[in-house]
């Protein structure tokens, strides 16, 4: 199994800076290759650049209140997100559809259905 994940291509897991304006602001975020892949992914299905993407889910969190005091883990956990709508099927990697365009409020009643139904069988109960 570990030879799955050792075996990758490391270009993968190598870290990557890239500094972007926001609010006038100019700020680095450091990622990871793969995460840059994806969040040039979910850029690509709304025609907006990787740090179009980033400055709207900065504005977006900063207008929910969100308490984002590392913003680069809640980047990582939009690109986790998202591949796991892909692979329970709720989006296609091969769409160019928009997020914003897919039903939110359905997919994240659906989304926070299928965390629980995976905390329930992936959790391992004592044995007695």
């Amino acid at each position: 199994m570990c030879q799955l994940f050792i075996e990758a291509e490391s270009e993968r897991w190598l870290s990557r800076t890239k500094s972007l304006r926001i609010e006038g602001v100019v700020t680095s975020i450091r990622l990871e290759n793969f995460f840059w892949d994806v969040l040039a992914e979910i850029g690509f299905r709304d025609d907006m650049s990787v740090n179009q993407l980033i400055t709207k889910l900065y504005f977006e969190s900063q207008e929910a209140e969100l308490d984002l005091s590392n913003f680069t883990s809640f980047l990582r956990v939009c690109c986790a997100r998202y591949l796991s709508l892909v692979a329970d099927g709720v989006l296609s990697r091969c769409e160019k559809t928009p997020i914003k365009k897919n039903g939110i409020d359905i997919i994240l009643s659906q989304e926070n259905q299928r965390t629980l139904a995976r905390r329930r069988c992936f959790t391992r109960e004592p044995s007695i």
